[in-house]
């Protein structure tokens, strides 16, 4: 039987720094960048877990292939659907302004 191996964890503040210092990546990030942070604190979540795509898309009531499409910031985000994200992960969902 063979073991995936995984890759180590990324910092992605450090990450995004780097990336940040491209003119072209920064505005692609201005325009898209929230959508990946999302993104990416929903992977997070779910590897700290343990959780396949398909166990939370059964927690949510959704499908894998959207639970795909949201870990690669290639789907936007409803409020209904982060706070059913929120809930499976027993967390609270905070959306704010800020300035």
């Amino acid at each position: 039987m063979s073991r995936k191996k995984y890759q180590k964890a990324v910092d992605f503040q450090k990450y995004l720094a780097e990336k940040l210092k491209n003119p072209k990546f920064r505005k692609y990030y201005n325009e898209y960048g929230k959508q990946l942070e999302i993104a990416y604190q929903i992977l997070k979540l779910r590897k700290q877990k343990r959780l396949s795509q398909a166990e939370l898309a059964k927690r949510i009531g959704t499908k894998q292939s959207d639970i795909a499409r949201m870990e690669a910031g290639q789907q936007n985000f409803t409020t209904d659907t982060l706070q059913k994200i929120a809930s499976a992960f027993e967390r609270d969902l905070k959306i704010e302004f800020v300035k």
